[in-house]
């Protein structure tokens, strides 16, 4: 396999990425324990300069490289800024956290960098092989974070079942790239596209494979019938890190799921569409439902995630109308950007109630802090604004386009579930604006200048930027172009 300049210049953010996560574990080494604080800003610089590298990129016709294997396009690019950004917004949530929860270890930032470039690699993924692969990646560095706060016998268990489960979902991932492999003699997603297209293929084959797929997938993004293990990872990994994989790794794993069923599964919509449909209206459902029962404010917000994982779900269901799935893809990278500042305002707000040894956690803990601190009460009331789809907030234009897309693809049954199931999630989530309002208390939220100014950003982010839906909206439909 030949390769040139252009090939690595494709692959440059994710390899900008991964070498500086090599030698910033080692330049680590030489940091003194009481001052990592050097290491998370050697990282926010690496991520920093991939950010601009990948909006140099934009508007750049890069061809396919290694082979067809990789692609920078307009997606990749819409998709890798959002996982930058929130890997930036990941380490202003570690920065004091760490230090304050004595959790302050060398090897996080660097973790968290790995994990990176299996995302942006995901992002730009143009064959199979090499999407089994960035999930590994992706995965493998989460597992260790997960468990960073050991010996606490929370992280720990978290960090088992998100490894045990993870493998098992990459089994199926890789069983189902083998059947399609099997029915088609392809992994490239553009060759697998021309064999469907022109000669016959083994149809029950491609089906198994492509559900396996799904399957896989859907570990990843915590879609209900797969989402068992989301709560108790999301409670017991040490928060900054549950904060940022629930942003990041759904961003990574939805680009994925994008960037397949649009391309090379639309001859396989009325075999899978139904299936897609069911999960969403599951995940919907039961995501909203058990949230309303908890009490840990991250149990909470894992269960907010399952069902917004449901909600985009929503727009794979018209996927092989080329017409509709134009309109389903830019709304879901639209939902994807509002439901990433929104988790950032919230989880920046967590981390400053949290105190050591798990506690302050509970709902009734942000009781006074509407009083005692306004600037935090007011981004968590604009977060929970948001995931419920308050107008004037980015999550009411996110759930609207949702909604009309399904309308559009005829999913009107869908698009009823996703407006009751917001009625019901407005319940817990108001709850806790009014806990932090209208209930006496003294939550002794930290004034930690990194958390705060997160906090703030977001929630103003998440405000403001709801005033210009369309321009955005129209950057989502201009990335897309070339995917479709």
């Amino acid at each position: 396999m030949s390769m040139s300049f252009t090939d690595f210049l494709t692959i440059l953010p994710p390899a900008i990425v991964a070498a500086a996560a090599v030698i910033l574990l080692t330049v680590d080494l030489f940091i003194p324990q009481n001052r990592k604080g050097i290491t998370a800003l050697l990282a926010a610089f690496i991520l920093a300069a991939a950010l601009g590298v990948n909006l140099a990129m934009m508007g750049r016709d890069l061809p396919a490289a290694f082979n067809g294997m990789a692609v920078l396009d307009g997606f990749a690019i819409f998709a890798n800024t959002i996982i930058l950004v929130s890997g930036l917004g990941g380490i202003a949530l570690a920065y004091n956290y760490l230090r304050r929860m004595n959790l302050e270890r060398g090897e996080y930032y660097p973790l968290m960098l790995f994990s990176t470039a299996g995302m942006l690699l995901l992002n730009q993924a143009y064959d199979l092989i090499i999407v089994f692969l960035a999930i590994e990646l992706l995965s493998i560095p989460l597992y260790v974070l997960a468990g960073l706060a050991r010996p606490r016998p929370d992280s720990e268990e978290s960090a088992l079942k998100y490894f045990l489960l993870g493998t098992f979902s990459s089994a199926f991932l890789l069983y189902g790239i083998a059947l399609i492999y099997g029915a088609t003699a392809h992994t490239n997603l553009a060759e697998i596209v021309a064999a469907v297209a022109g000669e016959p293929v083994n149809q029950t084959l491609f089906v198994v494979g492509a559900a396996m797929v799904l399957v896989g997938l859907g570990f990843k993004l915590s879609a209900v019938p797969f989402h068992m293990w989301a709560p108790d990872v999301y409670q017991g990994a040490p928060t900054p890190v549950t904060g940022w994989m629930a942003v990041s790794v759904k961003v990574a794993g939805l680009a994925a799921l994008l960037r397949l069923f649009v391309m090379i599964f639309p001859s396989l919509a009325a075999s899978l569409s139904p299936v897609l449909a069911v999960m969403a209206g599951l995940t919907m459902i039961f995501g909203n439902l058990l949230a309303v029962v908890q009490n840990n404010i991250k149990r909470l917000l894992a269960y907010s995630a399952i069902a917004n994982v449901g909600y985009l779900l929503m727009a794979f269901v018209p996927y092989a109308d080329a017409r509709v799935a134009s309109d389903a893809v830019a709304a879901t990278l639209f939902f994807m950007v509002g439901y990433a500042f929104t988790s950032f305002a919230a989880w920046a707000v967590v981390i400053a109630v949290e105190k050591a040894e798990g506690k302050g956690l509970n709902i009734a803990d942000f009781a006074g802090l509407g009083r005692k601190n306004p600037l935090l009460g007011a981004a968590m009331t604009i977060a929970m604004l948001s995931f419920t789809g308050v107008p004037l907030t980015l999550g009411f234009w996110g759930k609207f386009y949702i909604f009309r897309a399904a309308v559009e693809g005829g999913s009107i049954v869908l698009a009823l579930i996703g407006l009751l199931t917001s009625l019901l999630s407005a319940y817990y989530y108001l709850r806790v604006v009014v806990v932090m309002y209208m209930q006496p208390g003294d939550p002794g939220a930290e004034r930690e200048p990194w958390i705060n100014l997160l906090a703030v950003v977001s929630a103003a982010v998440t405000l403001l930027a709801a005033f210009i839906p369309g321009q955005l909206l129209d950057l989502a439909a201009k990335a897309i172009l070339k995917l479709l």
